[in-house]
């Protein structure tokens, strides 16, 4: 390596460190992913002496603008959903039912689940921990809410609108919604599967009463806008099928969603229509998380025009790698996810990682975003579910959730390899 690789290399960890440790710090990760973003092209720009810069940094510009308007119009569509109260319809059906708590803790697991498949993980997460807090008290309460986590990022990981892996990597064209779907729903199932069948043998039945909900009735005007919403959601996918990158349809989707809140405002002015903001919704978006996300790809993008992700690529996977080291690198890096964040993570795959089949991509998918469920701190989810249960710490979670995530994980990779084998090899 040569010095200035080195230097990079050392700010890149350092601030890496920092992120990791963010808490401690009492330090905004965007604010740090920012600074490493522009420092490190700084360096690019000064010691680098590359050709094209201005190329690179185009290219860099249009992958960053394809997320973060991706990830803008889905969280502000989630917002409308909110606003909407469809979560709020779905815990009072759930109430509706008079389940136990062994059986209830299934409908709340595979509830996120499904929902981490159609939103994201992490809306999921928060939405159906709010939930579980009125079915469950103590220790059922801590065990449903890692369930929670483990279900919502194996969810996510078959969806190319699931989670933030699947976004960067579906956006980056490394496989498209049908192979992601038919090669990564199986493994992702059998996680859940199993991981929901050893942690419900955990639920106690106990006498606790939950809260008694109130069930919500929708009008029509308000059908209609969740169902624009929820058309909304698929328009990436169908844009894709015409080669018209996938935040067109979500942009359009909101465009549209706008205007029928707009106008219902009028023609049927209920309180619910006329609460509504647009500009309120995507304000409460997290802008931080875009921020960081911004901060990170430039980073990577300035790694890799110094040749340190080409040096990456040749220390994991070889410099002709074979696909059982692909696949056994892709499980590693699943476990390290646990650990560091899965931004920068698959990032820097997208960029080393020099293969066009799309199943190891799937893979890498699958590993990296459920792989963070083995640690409470590896995923947003978790982070997330720590500081909306009391006393779900890092050893609590460790304790309840370590091994069902780790059986499962285990499986799912297992069950991928069968797969591949008999499918796809």
């Amino acid at each position: 390596m040569t010095v200035l690789q080195i230097i990079a290399t050392t700010i890149f960890i350092g601030g890496y460190i920092l992120i990791s440790l963010e808490h401690e710090f009492k330090l905004n990760k965007a604010a740090i992913a920012l600074a490493i973003g522009g420092f490190l092209w700084l360096l690019v720009a000064l010691f680098g002496h590359i050709e094209g810069i201005d190329h690179i940094l185009t290219e860099t510009s249009a992958e960053i603008f394809e997320i973060v308007m991706f990830l803008l119009s889905a969280m502000s569509l989630v917002e409308i959903l909110v606003h909407y109260r469809l979560f709020d319809i779905v815990r009072g059906k759930i109430f509706e039912f008079g389940l136990s708590e062994q059986k209830q803790f299934l409908v709340v697991a595979l509830l996120a689940f499904i929902f981490s498949g159609a939103i994201d993980n992490l809306t999921t997460t928060i939405v159906m921990i709010q939930i579980a807090r009125k079915f469950f008290k103590g220790e059922n309460l801590l065990r449903a809410g890692a369930m929670i986590v483990i279900a919502a990022n194996a969810g996510g990981a078959f969806s190319p609108i699931g989670d933030v892996t699947t976004i960067m990597l579906w956006l980056a064209g490394k496989f498209d919604t049908l192979q992601l779907i038919s090669q990564g729903f199986l493994p992702s199932l059998v996680l859940f599967g199993v991981a929901v069948t050893i942690m419900y043998r955990q639920i106690t039945n106990s006498s606790y009463d939950a809260t008694k909900e109130i069930v919500t009735t929708l009008r029509k005007s308000e059908k209609i806008i969740m169902a624009l919403v929820f058309i909304s959601f698929t328009l990436p996918i169908m844009m894709s099928f015409i080669s018209l990158p996938p935040f067109l349809g979500l942009a359009l989707g909101l465009g549209v969603v706008w205007i029928a809140v707009d106008l219902l405002k009028s023609v049927a002015p209920n309180e619910t229509h006329l609460s509504a903001s647009i500009e309120k919704f995507i304000s409460q978006t997290d802008i931080p998380a875009l921020k960081f996300f911004i901060g990170i790809l430039l980073a990577v993008s300035a790694l890799n025009s110094l040749g340190i992700l080409e040096l990456l690529s040749s220390t994991i996977f070889g410099h002709d790698p074979t696909v059982t080291r692909m696949i056994i690198g892709n499980s590693t890096l699943g476990m390290i996810s646990a650990v560091l964040d899965n931004v920068p993570l698959t990032a820097i795959t997208i960029k080393a990682l020099h293969t066009s089949i799309s199943e190891l991509w799937v893979l890498l998918a699958l590993t990296v975003g459920t792989g963070g469920s083995l640690l409470i701190i590896g995923s947003a989810s978790g982070v997330i579910a720590m500081g909306l249960i009391e006393g779900l710490t890092s050893k609590k979670y460790f304790q309840i959730a370590f091994i069902p995530a780790f059986v499962g994980y285990v499986a799912a990779i297992a069950t991928w390899l069968i797969q591949y084998l008999i499918f796809f090899s």
